[in-house]
């Protein structure tokens, strides 16, 4: 299946080499090129110089952008390269309403669109163990098996177009209460002098541990937030999934406390930090009752 790719950041460039060495990587395309011509160069694969050029040279083009206007602007980019049989398989977080769109802009075509956005961080896309969540039509999505065995580990077919992305807003909510639990639980051991690491290393062992707690506790010890899932990012999730609950009537209190943290580490700086830099606020909560007490 020759592949092209859309998107090369901190996910898509680990993704796209995946791809590569899967032998399916025809091209790259990128809004910076400078990004695309360096990892062409890399991989010995073309640097298309627009979507469209991309798509009319493959089979099936995998995108990975930031939100819902980047990728309706690709889609509308790749149309005219696009053909009958043509495979998008979108990979970015965006609402489960913008896969619908994508997928009925593109059916006139007759190619097919996927909403397939991924869980597993920047570890999971350079090590190909991410779990993909897909949505849209099931022939679609065993035609896209070859692209999605190289960057996956758990790959899931959820039913109709926009199916993937209810699934990854579900995994979104699920992110939310564990990285406020575990910045909660870090700032509270911190405050009674508790040696960190290994306390990291022996939860990490229990009943309470998660992937989130082995992997990113230790930038809370380090007070370090190198980006691997952006504050912002998951701010603009949590803004999906709040959008999605509307449509219900509801309002979700994990997500509503989760959006008003982030706002304030974006309004101090910290948007482009790692989501784990929710530690800086619970941590701050000990700090000023242990002034408030000394004075």
């Amino acid at each position: 299946m020759r592949t092209g790719f859309i998107g090369l950041g901190a996910m898509g460039a680990h993704m796209a080499r995946n791809l590569h060495r899967a032998g399916l990587l025809t091209g790259v395309w990128n809004r910076t090129p400078e990004k695309a011509r360096a990892l062409a160069a890399e991989l010995g694969c073309d640097a298309a110089e627009s979507p469209a050029e991309l798509a009319a040279h493959c089979e099936a083009v995998v995108l990975c952008v930031s939100a819902d206007p980047d990728v309706l602007g690709v889609v509308q980019a790749m149309a005219a390269g696009l053909r009958p049989g043509s495979l998008v398989i979108d990979c970015s977080t965006v609402s489960a309403e913008t896969a619908r769109t994508a997928e009925a802009r593109l059916r006139p075509i007759g190619a097919d669109f996927l909403d397939c956005p991924v869980s597993g961080g920047v570890e999971g896309a350079r090590d190909g163990t991410l779990a993909i969540m897909a949505g849209g039509d099931a022939g679609a999505f065993e035609r896209a098996q070859p692209a999605l065995a190289a960057l996956g580990r758990t790959i899931t077919y959820f039913g109709a177009s926009g199916s993937g992305q209810a699934a990854k807003a579900t995994n979104q909510i699920m992110c939310a209460g564990i990285i406020e639990a575990v910045a909660e639980a870090m700032a509270f051991a911190r405050a009674h002098g508790l040696p960190l690491e290994k306390l990291v290393e022996t939860l990490g062992k229990g009943a309470g541990s998660s992937w989130y707690f082995v992997h990113r506790a230790p930038n809370m010890i380090r007070g370090s937030y190198p980006a691997g899932f952006r504050v912002r990012l998951h701010a603009k999730d949590l803004g999906i999934c709040r959008a999605m609950a509307a449509r219900f009537g509801v309002a979700l209190p994990v997500v509503e406390r989760m959006l008003g943290e982030y706002a304030e580490l974006i309004e101090r700086g910290y948007g482009d930090e790692d989501v784990s830099a929710d530690f800086r606020l619970k941590a701050q909560l000990f700090d000023e009752a242990a002034s408030d007490h000394a004075v």
